[in-house]
């Protein structure tokens, strides 16, 4: 019975979730929290707020705008808050997501979990009728639902659904999304009524625990709709005058938390539901120890307050606001976040800092200093990157790129790599010299269409030898090892016969090389989503690939010691959604270096060794992982193909025990073709957890087996 009926909810669910078009409502939402157990291990935690010492619990709530535009578009607008933390809300920035949940979407919180009235839930999920009641024109029943297997991307709870419509009127689902065990209660709207099909409560109550610090919570979310409109098919051609990619009117903006409403007198008249009686409790121990710090402040206080500040530096983000001088912002120092290995790479630890200042008319400026370290190889990294937009609404920006880039090795040894056979290949019987390079980058980009961006600049490279050559000359005639800087004066009786010299043969030989090229990037990406933050365009996703032409050209004479060159690369990229919670991604990249005269540097843009960690969604994907990094400088041509597939359950379903701590799989192909590798090929496996990514890799180069390496990155509180 219970499958029979479920057959005719996931029926009309696909109907139900698009039936309403649009609406606007006000929302009120009352969180608290509760700390039962904590260690010092809490205060790693990166997005939590500051502790108040003896303070066990902490209350808030918040008060403002919802409004929805199908298909799946939100712009939740705070307007009021009052608590006993004003940082209450950074911990929970993921809760909004739970107060609109359409329980009607094959997939609840985004694409986190599979509900329950997916197409294939029979697949997921065992059901089961567990009391029904009502008159026999209009039943209700009250269906539970159970996963099939244990993982984080099922749920468990039960549905109340109407006879006839087979509509939901209240659902409740417990399971997991990152960090935050949750049971979640969502009451519907009446049968019949405008708010039919949308949630007019929701009610969640959340559980953390790691380390050994317990955390447990409970939120409220009271919506009132003021507006709500019916989704109908010619809806979308009534919008013909506006930009189908433009979704300016239903994107979600972060509210300026300074331009909050905090005066109490205001909200108590806002708050739709009365405080209880513990909760007028919390908010009368807080005003008392404020109004007792208050008392107290002395310089010594303040001497512990500023020891406070440097703490929450190393463990958390943190702002830093200049008056009319613009912001900086900064990750925490001490943060696992920040440190990646990967079997060619290495460990990496890295560190970023952002400083913004928004001028008139949404013009932009950003600067993004990085530093990073190699323990490996033993490198320092560093880069200052600076954008200046200028013409916001056209995405027009100048953008200025210092720094150290990799070790180089010069064009040279692909004379000595061409002459070596394939059989024999092996790069330590080859001498590198390797350089240090010191990179300017001047760039102009400007977005001719939607979708369409055009950089044009200017790329200059000073690259110098990372042991200094002392450049001797040794001339067999001479009875003992002489150098040109030795040579006795004209008349000595032990002058010693010389050959004829060629001085030009010195300019051969240099301690730094400099590049100047002219650039030129074209990008097309059809079918750019965007939305405008002001006069700022703000591009957000495609259904399309991005496909990139870049054309470098070095011109010598204009620096000392700089040498001409041509390099060309083109690279295709795409993400397909293939069902649920399942994607594809693949990569096509080509480049060649042409038009060489002189001495120059293999130094691909889309083909590089990256020094600190890069890649798609997981940093695992769309890169090599364990091929060396001299074969980066070692082709004038290059040919590379990337592919991965990611879906919640593949090899790892029937392991009931520790599969459920998995989030999804991923499947990787990577393959290139340079000369002496025809190909190299990289197949692996990774999940992906709440706490981190995994992936192991096997490499073959010209079809033979070479060896087994992995690549690590923590995620926790990174999605």
């Amino acid at each position: 019975m219970a499958d029979s009926l479920m057959s005719r909810v996931i029926f009309f669910a696909p109907m139900y979730e698009e039936a309403v078009g649009a609406y606007k409502a006000e929302i009120y939402v009352k969180g608290r929290i509760n700390i039962r157990k904590q260690n010092f291990l809490l205060r790693f935690w990166p997005s939590i707020f500051r502790l108040r010492k003896g303070v066990r619990e902490y209350m808030m709530e918040a008060y403002g705008d919802l409004n929805y535009t199908s298909p799946d578009h939100y712009d939740h607008r705070i307007r009021s808050v009052a608590g006993t933390t004003s940082e209450f809300w950074q911990m929970d920035h993921r809760l909004p997501e739970y107060f609109h949940i359409n329980v009607y979407s094959s997939s609840l919180l985004g694409d986190k979990l599979i509900s329950p009235l997916s197409p294939n839930a029979h697949k997921y999920y065992k059901f089961r009728v567990d009391s029904v009641w009502g008159p026999d024109y209009q039943r209700e029943y009250k269906i539970r639902f159970m996963p099939r297997s244990k993982s984080f991307q099922l749920v468990g709870g039960y549905f109340v659904v109407t006879e006839n419509v087979w509509s939901i009127r209240e659902m409740r689902f417990a399971g997991r999304s990152e960090w935050f065990a949750a049971t979640v209660l969502l009451r519907m709207g009446e049968v019949g009524e405008a708010d039919e099909f949308l949630p007019v409560s929701c009610n969640v109550d959340g559980y953390f625990g790691l380390l050994g610090n317990k955390i447990d919570g409970d939120y409220t979310a009271l919506l009132d709709y003021k507006e709500i409109t019916p989704r109908f098919p010619l809806q979308d051609e009534q919008n013909e005058d506006k930009s189908r990619y433009d979704l300016t009117s239903s994107y979600i903006l972060r509210c300026d938390t300074n331009a909050y409403v905090r005066d109490t007198a205001t909200f108590n008249k806002l708050r739709p539901i009365p405080l209880s009686p513990h909760e007028k409790v919390l908010y009368a121990d807080f005003f008392s120890l404020n109004d007792s710090v208050s008392k107290k402040k002395k310089s010594k206080n303040k001497h512990l307050q500023f020891w406070g500040e440097v703490g929450d530096a190393l463990i958390n983000d943190y702002t830093i606001n200049f008056a009319k001088l613009g912001s900086i912002r900064c990750s925490p120092l001490v943060n696992p976040l920040l440190i990646s290995y990967s079997g060619s790479n290495g460990i990496s630890y890295r560190q970023q800092f952002k400083y913004n200042r928004l001028f008139p008319g949404d013009r932009l400026l950003h600067i993004v200093p990085q530093i990073g370290y190699n323990f490996t190889r033993k490198e320092f990294y560093w880069s200052v990157n600076t954008d200046f937009g200028y013409w916001p609404r056209k995405r027009a920006a100048f953008h200025i790129n210092i720094g150290n880039g990799n070790r180089i090795y010069s064009s040279d040894v692909l004379d000595e790599l061409k002459a070596m056979p394939d059989s024999l290949f092996n790069f330590d019987k080859i001498h590198l010299d390797y350089f240090k390079d010191l990179y300017f980058r001047l760039r102009h980009t400007w977005e001719i269409v939607n979708g369409l961006t055009l950089d044009v600049g200017l790329s200059i490279h000073r690259r110098t030898e990372v042991e200094r050559s002392n450049f001797e000359f040794i001339f067999p005639e001479t009875p003992a090892v002489k150098s040109i800087g030795n040579i006795p004066d004209e008349g000595s009786d032990d002058t010693p016969v010389i050959p004829a010299f060629d001085p030009s043969v010195l300019k051969r030989f240099r301690h730094a090389y400099n590049s100047f090229a002219p650039r030129v990037v074209l990008t097309w990406t059809p079918g750019q989503y965007y939305y405008m933050d002001g006069d700022r365009k703000v591009n957000l996703y495609s259904n399309y690939p991005t496909i990139s032409v870049d054309w470098e050209r070095g011109i010598g004479d204009v620096l000392p010691n700089s040498g001409t060159y041509e390099r060309i690369e083109l690279d295709y990229q795409h993400q397909i959604p293939i069902g649920l919670m399942r994607n594809i991604y693949y990569r096509l990249g080509w480049g060649k270096f042409t038009n060489q005269k002189e001495l120059y540097f293999v130094d691909f843009a889309n083909f590089s060794r990256h020094n600190l960690p890069v890649g798609w969604n997981d940093e695992i994907g769309g890169v090599f992982q364990l091929l060396d990094g001299r074969w980066y400088n070692s082709s004038r041509e290059y040919f590379r193909a990337h592919l991965m597939y990611e879906a919640p359950f593949l090899l790892m379903r029937h392991l009931m025990k520790y599969t459920q701590y998995v989030l999804n799989e991923r499947l990787y192909f990577n393959a290139l073709v340079v000369p002496h590798l025809k190909p190299y090929l990289e197949i692996g496996y990774g999940i992906g957890t709440h706490i981190f990514d995994f992936g192991v890799f096997a490499s073959f180069a010209n079809w033979d087996y070479q060896e087994i390496g992995c690549k690590f990155t923590f995620e926790l509180f990174n999605r």
